[in-house]
């Protein structure tokens, strides 16, 4: 079962993640979203949509903008529509 780490710290785990373009993105309910925190980074894919971006805080460490996941998608990645994602050191195995 996929598993994002950071810090020593589980963030997320679940057996129905969604890969796409090597990222495995995790369904939303997965993600303990008690390190999260909303960054004010945006970026465009021209096939998925307008990506938005987390901050990850553990044990008073930030991981500036290593989770995104797309709000609204373009048809093509319907799939993904509010999956998170992990980038910037974050461990998913």
């Amino acid at each position: 079962m996929p598993r994002a780490t950071w810090n020593g710290t589980v963030i997320a785990e679940s057996d129905r993640c969604e890969t796409v373009e090597g990222n495995c993105y995790f369904p939303r309910d997965a993600v303990h979203r008690e390190y999260l925190r909303e960054s004010a980074t945006h970026t465009v894919c021209p096939w998925k949509g307008t990506a938005s971006y987390y901050d990850i805080v553990v044990d008073g460490k930030t991981n500036k903008d290593a989770a995104w996941y797309y709000p609204e998608t373009k048809e093509a990645a319907k799939h993904v529509r509010g999956y998170i994602a992990f980038w910037k050191g974050v461990s998913v195995s």
